[in-house]
C-alpha cells in the first residue's frame, strides 16, 4: 500500500515559551501542525461538536503533531494556533464583512503583538503592584485548564442564580495566585469578593492586556486610523458556508 506523507509546518508560539516550565515541551517556542484534511472538516461539520462548543479545539488537537499537552496552553498561543490552523486548511486570504462592507486580510501576515522578555522566566506567575490599594498580588496567564474550571464553576453558579453571571469576579479568582504573599485559595477569592477594587481590577485586566502574549488581530478599514478587532465568526473555519 503506498504511504502518503503528511505534509507539516512548524508554527511559532508568541509567547516564545517563555510562560512554561523548562520541561514542558512548549518552552521550545514552537509547534509542528499538518495541513487540513478530509478528516478535520467532518470535525468542523460535527453538529455535537458545534452545539457542545468544541468544534476548534478538537480541529486544533487534531491538526498539531508535536507531542504537548494542549491544555498547558495559554490562549494568546493559542490565538496564533488557530491562525495557523485557518491557514493550513483553507489558505491565508479571509473575507469578512465589516460595517456593511467586505474586507480581505492575508492572516500570513499576522504578527504576535511585541514581547518584554524581560517580564518571562520560563514560569507563568507574574507580580503586580494594584494601583489604588496598594495590595502586592501576583496572577497569572489563563490556561486551557483553567478556562474549562471556570466555565463548570460559572455552568454550577448559573443553576443556583439564573439571573446572576459572576463571570469577571469569577475569572479573578483564576487569575490571582496570591494575595501579599499568601496563596491560599480562600484568601484570594475571599479578596476578590470584598476587597477588589474596580478600578484596580480594570488596571490588571488592562496590564495583562498590554504584556501578555498574543497574536495581533486587527485591522484598518479603509481610509481609517483607527484599528479594529478583525471578527473572528463561524465563518472564519467554514469560508464557503452561507
Amino acid at each position: 500500500m503506498e504511504e502518503f506523507e503528511v505534509q507539516t509546518e512548524k508554527v511559532e508560539l508568541p509567547s516564545k515559551g517563555l510562560v512554561y516550565p523548562k520541561e514542558n515541551p512548549l518552552s521550545s517556542g514552537e509547534i509542528e501542525m499538518k495541513y487540513m484534511t478530509a478528516k478535520e472538516e467532518d470535525i468542523l461539520l460535527n453538529q455535537n461538536y458545534i452545539k457542545d462548543g468544541s468544534a476548534l479545539d478538537r480541529l486544533m488537537k487534531s491538526m498539531i503533531v508535536s507531542t504537548i499537552n494542549y491544555d498547558d496552553l495559554i490562549v494568546g498561543d493559542k490565538n496564533a494556533i488557530m491562525v495557523a490552523a485557518r491557514v493550513l486548511g483553507y489558505g491565508s486570504e479571509y473575507t469578512f464583512n465589516y460595517n456593511g462592507e467586505d474586507h480581505t486580510v492575508d492572516l500570513s501576515e499576522i504578527e504576535p503583538n511585541p514581547l518584554d522578555e524581560s517580564l518571562y522566566s520560563n514560569s507563568n506567575e507574574f507580580p503586580f503592584t494594584l494601583p489604588t490599594s496598594k495590595v502586592e498580588i501576583t496572577y497569572k496567564l489563563l490556561t486551557g485548564v483553567e478556562e474549562k474550571k471556570i466555565n463548570r464553576e460559572l455552568q454550577g453558579l448559573r443553576k443556583i442564580h439564573k439571573n446572576n453571571s459572576p463571570e469577571l469576579s469569577t475569572r479573578m479568582k483564576y487569575i490571582i495566585t496570591s494575595i501579599n504573599g499568601d496563596p491560599d485559595i480562600k484568601v484570594i477569592r475571599e479578596f476578590v469578593d470584598k476587597r477588589l477594587l474596580a478600578r484596580d481590577s480594570k488596571a490588571l485586566r488592562s496590564h495583562i492586556r498590554k504584556t501578555q502574549p498574543d497574536v495581533d488581530l486587527t485591522f484598518f478599514p479603509d481610509e481609517s486610523s483607527t484599528q479594529v478587532n478583525i471578527p473572528i465568526g463561524i465563518e472564519f473555519f467554514w469560508p464557503e458556508l452561507d
